[in-house]
C-alpha cells in the first residue's frame, strides 16, 4: 500500500511539474536606449519640438509686443480701433493655444510622431521577445519597465541581455548562454 502511494505521490509532483509556467522579464527602457535607432528618433523629435517651441516662442512674442502697443495707443485710439487692436490680439491667443494644443496637447503632433519613430522599435524588440521565449522556452516575459510593477525579481529570470543580444546590441560576455 505504502509503494502505491509513494508512485502516485511521485507521478502527482512530476505531473505538477510538467505544467509548470516559466516566466521571465525584461526591462524594455534599458533595451529601447541601447538601440540607435532610439537615438535618432530622439533627435528627430528634439529637432521637431524645438522647432515649434520656436514658433510658439515667436507667437507670444507677438502677442506680447502687441499687448504693448496697445497699451502705449490706448488713450489715442478710437472705440472701433480699441475693439480691432483687442480682437486682433485675442486672435492671435486663440490661434497660439490652437498651435500649442495641436503640437503638444494630448494625441498632437508630437504624440503621433513619437508613436510613429518608436512603432518599428517596439515592434523589434516585440519579435526579438518571441524568440528568446521560444529558445529560453518561457511561457512569459514580463516588462520590468511597463505599468506591470515588479516587487521583486531574482537576477536569473533577467532576460534583457538575451533580447539585447537577439538584436544584436548586447555585451556578448554579459548575457551567460
Amino acid at each position: 500500500m505504502k509503494k502505491i502511494l509513494f508512485v502516485g505521490l511521485c507521478f502527482l509532483i512530476s505531473l505538477s511539474n510538467s505544467y509548470a509556467q516559466r516566466f521571465g522579464y525584461i526591462d524594455s527602457q534599458v533595451i529601447i536606449e541601447q538601440l540607435p535607432e532610439y537615438n535618432e528618433a530622439e533627435q528627430k523629435l528634439k529637432k521637431l519640438t524645438d522647432k515649434w517651441l520656436t514658433q510658439l516662442d515667436g507667437m507670444k512674442a507677438e502677442i506680447a509686443d502687441l499687448e504693448r502697443a496697445y497699451a502705449h495707443e490706448e488713450i489715442l485710439l478710437t472705440p472701433e480701433m480699441k475693439k480691432e487692436k483687442l480682437d486682433k490680439i485675442a486672435d492671435l491667443k486663440k490661434e497660439m493655444r490652437e498651435f500649442q494644443t495641436n503640437h503638444f496637447g494630448y494625441e498632437g503632433l508630437l504624440y503621433s510622431k513619437r508613436m510613429e519613430y518608436m512603432k518599428p522599435l517596439q515592434d523589434k524588440i516585440s519579435q526579438a521577445c518571441q524568440t528568446v521565449a521560444r529558445q529560453k522556452k518561457l511561457n512569459f516575459i514580463f516588462d520590468k519597465a511597463s505599468d506591470i510593477t515588479l516587487i521583486y525579481s531574482d537576477p536569473k529570470y533577467n532576460y534583457t541581455d538575451f533580447v539585447l543580444d537577439e538584436l544584436g546590441e548586447g555585451d556578448p560576455e554579459d548575457s551567460p548562454r
